[in-house]
């Protein structure tokens, strides 16, 4: 089958073919097309043809919310079958990928019911004669591109509200992991999405991802990636004056005082890093621990790490999976070997697992390290992977201080029974996102979105709307006279 779709149809590319890898064990899931100069200009010609000028702009709110419902009973309807497609294509526990299903099943549902809600405001001029009205309109034609490690997921946060506020769409995955985003356009276009709202493009970001930032006829980039990229997003959408919206990643500190329970501390930390293989965003592969109780709690840490159960997402049993690809993992290599260069000690991990079964795939094992200088790059930059590393500190300021240490702002955690200090350490984090005793949990009411160089925008909750719409003020005066400003009839 095609795997572009542009203007309703189904079709090849212009660049030929790429693979689709399994990280499990580096084999071909399929071959999906690529797209061309000439395909991203018919898709996005697509997409403002459909906006300008399509039946899409005569829909209402109730029937765009209805539309997003039907996707969310597909989704449902398709669940095992898209689980199994995440898993073999990123690498994730199938028990991950149902869990990924539900949560974008989540994200609909909420889009769906926040649809028809916005009925804008009148604002009191206090002239009986006027009308004042703000209304929200759609943006328009919408850029989407979304990264490898929940393509599922990070593209439901970016194509619900998309379609609640009316607008048209390009979108471009990771040409890592594409399936599930081909099989979300399928369902839009069960759901009844008209021929041109909902356009696909596969190809890497050079080919394809730079030529739509900078199209004229783009009135909106989303982003969620790596940090060099979203900057270069922004620069490419000045020139045109597009909207932007970008989530660049963090690396988010998980700080826990002594007084915490030692299972949780435990449990969570390693709930933090190691889920997905590290490969998570929000991933708390920062633990900044009170000094008195940082031996013992490390201690198990390692002991635990060190019994994950690696291997196939789809066999049973299996915790965590493989990194994303070859490259990655080679990428995860060299943070280890420089944190070795500055003399850190390697607690657990740290290499390839030797397990026969596990060659051929792109694994790395469970990784704990300590005595890293505070400067450290591995301190300081997004690894993606299943990497620990361990700060210590003695008072409440030095958490702080160092939960605070980082040009990133995304998320972090602060374990503690303490509710006065947990409140204070949560309003000190820098952070779009600090759970309290907990780690890595959201909801599709909240916002979702950092600070610092995380990015700039809101994903979720009624501002995700929002960031898809334009305000317009519309005055109506309804009882018009000559003003007289000028002498001359």
């Amino acid at each position: 089958m095609p795997s572009l779709y542009i203007d309703g149809t189904w079709t090849g590319g212009s660049a030929g073919t790429a693979p689709v890898i399994n990280p499990y064990d580096a084999s071909t899931i399929c071959e999906v097309d690529q797209a061309g100069p000439d395909d991203v200009d018919r898709a996005v010609a697509a997409a403002r043809t459909a906006f300008d000028s399509g039946p899409w702009r005569a829909t209402s709110c109730g029937e765009r919310g209805e539309i997003l419902g039907r996707i969310a009973d597909l989704l449902v309807r398709d669940r095992e079958e898209i689980a199994r497609s995440e898993t073999l294509d990123t690498g994730k526990t199938l028990v991950e990928g149902r869990q990924d299903v539900d949560d974008v099943t989540a994200v609909f549902r909420y889009y769906a019911g926040l649809a028809d809600k916005d009925a804008g405001r009148v604002v009191d001029t206090g002239n009986p004669d006027v009308v004042s009205r703000i209304v929200h309109e759609p943006v328009g034609v919408c850029v989407l591109i979304t990264p490898w490690n929940y393509p599922l997921l990070q593209l439901s946060w970016k194509v619900a509200p998309a379609i609640a506020a009316g607008n048209t769409m390009v979108i471009k995955p990771s040409e890592v992991t594409p399936l599930t985003s081909i099989k979300l356009v399928e369902l839009c276009a069960e759901a009844g999405v008209p021929a041109g709202v909902v356009n696909i493009l596969l190809g890497t970001g050079p080919d394809v991802g730079a030529p739509l930032t900078e199209h004229a006829d783009v009135d909106m980039v989303s982003f969620t990636g790596g940090l060099n990229t979203g900057r270069s997003i922004i620069r490419a959408s000045a020139e045109t004056v597009k909207r932007t919206a970008v989530e660049l990643g963090g690396k988010n500190p998980n700080v826990v005082f002594a007084d915490t329970d030692f299972e949780l501390a435990v449990d969570y930390a390693m709930l933090a890093v190691f889920l997905h293989s590290g490969q998570v965003c929000s991933a708390g592969a920062r633990l900044i621990i009170e000094d008195s109780i940082a031996d013992d709690v490390v201690d198990e840490i390692v002991r635990r790490a060190q019994r994950i159960k690696l291997g196939n997402g789809l066999d049973d049993g299996v915790e965590v999976g493989p990194l994303v690809s070859a490259q990655h993992l080679e990428k995860i290599e060299n943070f280890v070997a420089a944190a070795r260069a500055e003399g850190a000690t390697i607690r657990c991990g740290g290499a390839r697992p030797d397990a026969p079964e596990l060659k051929n795939g792109y694994f790395y094992l469970p990784t704990v390290i300590t005595d890293l200088p505070q400067g450290s790059e591995l301190i300081k930059e997004e690894t993606f992977g299943p990497l620990l590393t361990v700060e210590r500190f003695s008072t409440e300021e030095e958490a702080i201080r160092l939960g605070n240490d980082t040009e990133y702002g995304l998320a972090g955690a602060v374990f503690t029974q303490d509710m006065g200090r947990a409140n204070r350490v949560a309003n000190a984090l820098r952070h779009g996102t600090v759970w309290i005793n907990d780690f890595h949990p959201y909801f599709p009411g909240a916002e979702w979105g950092g600070m610092g160089r995380s990015g700039n925008g809101r994903e979720l909750g009624p501002t995700g709307l929002a960031e898809y719409q334009e305000i317009k003020h519309i005055w109506n005066n309804t009882a018009p006279e000559p003003q007289r400003w000028f002498s001359g009839e």
